[in-house]
């Protein structure tokens, strides 16, 4: 009897989880995890725990002597993307950014969630320009303290959660109602989230403030010129790996409701931006991110129905006519099918084009970069320590010798 009973109430519950969570049209359901705490993700669903994740918010200064600094960043964000994508096993990327000035000036701070979107990270660190400041101490206290409160952060103690903050001047340590360092710190090192700086130039009073906050944050202290040391190198490549990589972005085609379609085409938007306003360094370099394990998610976005139609994931048969993107909703299901499979084989093959140039570009980089002396020191090289490093205790495996320029 009590078998009977425990059996009715294991089918009524299942029952009311799969109505209380419908399943998108010709996708298989699955159970939902536990609702997160307001601000963070939930861990990562069984079955994806073979994926290690990668969260990285930049606390960026954005005051009118950084601009050198943040030039660099809008050219070598898609580079640290592929050196973070480089460990063994391909983790997933998720990037955010919390810009700060000060108070009086435009704003105090801007944030860009975390996302593993780097298409629309990107377009709105574009927008960004260095103005303001030259009066001394910035907003630092609130800058840290929206990177660890404000971003959805993991819930997951596997993911590698990390805050690179990049400034040339000290904390107003003297504002009232402003929460000092050492408590958000605190908070940061309860989460798991380690806070690394990196200083900007040489200013003597940013030094031991920025040694200490990279102390209590668990991390590591830099120190690079006002320009940020960063190598940046054009190839041979670059302008073929940009046009490889419009035409892979020319095989996304995405489905679903009239909300869900919105959020795709403000991610098409954002691509449509970065191709026609980033260097061709930079296309080049997110065209090396994108096919790569690790860049599959920016590249494609939620709900592409070439690869969720051709891993599986979802019967097309099932997916209602309006839902499917304009080109396919009245054509004949064969029809379709069709043309998804020679989507996919097309999309594969700019891949492989795409991979072996990378390959080549990677060659070249690499005797270039030896030519020039202080790579070691450079911004991408002190990322690249302290991520390998401190990567390692969520099991991330990164055997390069020198980061992805």
């Amino acid at each position: 009897m009590k078998t009977r009973i425990a059996a009715i109430a294991l089918l009524l519950a299942t029952a009311a989880a799969v109505a209380y969570y419908p399943a998108h049209p010709g996708r298989v359901a699955v159970a939902p995890p536990p609702d997160p705490q307001p601000g963070q993700l939930p861990p990562i669903a069984p079955g994806d725990n073979q994926r290690p994740r990668v969260e990285v918010v930049f606390a960026l200064d954005t005051t009118g002597s950084m601009s050198g600094l943040i030039q660099a960043a809008k050219e070598k964000i898609w580079a640290i993307a592929s050196t973070m994508g480089s460990a063994q096993p391909a983790p997933e990327i998720r990037m955010g950014l919390v810009a700060y000035r000060d108070r009086g000036d435009a704003y105090v701070t801007q944030r860009v969630e975390l996302s593993s979107d780097l298409d629309s990270v990107y377009a709105k660190l574009m927008d960004f320009a260095a103005q303001g400041g030259g009066d001394g101490p910035e907003s630092v206290n609130q800058a840290l303290y929206e990177a660890v409160h404000d971003m959805a952060w993991s819930q997951d103690p596997k993911t590698y959660k990390v805050v690179f903050l990049v400034g040339d001047a000290p904390p107003h340590m003297d504002y009232p109602n402003d929460v000092k360092y050492p408590k958000t710190l605190g908070e940061a090192s309860r989460r798991g989230i380690v806070v690394n700086t990196v200083q900007c130039g040489t200013l003597g009073s940013t030094t031991p403030e920025w040694r200490h906050i990279a102390q209590l944050g668990q991390g590591r202290y830099f120190q690079v010129d006002q320009a940020g040391s960063a190598v940046a190198v054009a190839t041979p490549y670059d302008t073929k790996l940009a046009k490889l990589s419009a035409e892979l972005d020319d095989t996304r085609m995405y489905y679903g409701s009239k909300e869900e379609k919105a959020k795709q085409q403000a991610k098409v938007a954002a691509t449509d931006k970065l191709h026609a306003a980033a260097s061709v360094q930079a296309q080049a370099r997110r065209a090396t991110f994108n096919a790569s394990a690790s860049g599959g998610k920016n590249l494609l976005g939620e709900s592409e129905l070439v690869d969720d139609v051709s891993s599986g994931r979802v019967d097309i048969g099932k997916i209602e006519r309006d839902e499917l993107p304009a080109p396919m909703q009245a054509m004949a299901p064969a029809a379709q099918a069709e043309m998804i499979k020679k989507t996919a084989e097309r999309r594969n093959e700019l891949k492989a084009q795409i991979s072996e140039l990378a390959r080549q570009r990677e060659a070249y980089l690499k005797d270039e970069v030896a030519k020039t002396k202080g790579a070691e020191e450079s911004l991408d090289g002190k990322i690249y320590r302290a991520v390998k490093a401190q990567g390692a205790s969520h099991g991330l495996r990164y055997e390069a010798n020198s980061p992805s320029y």
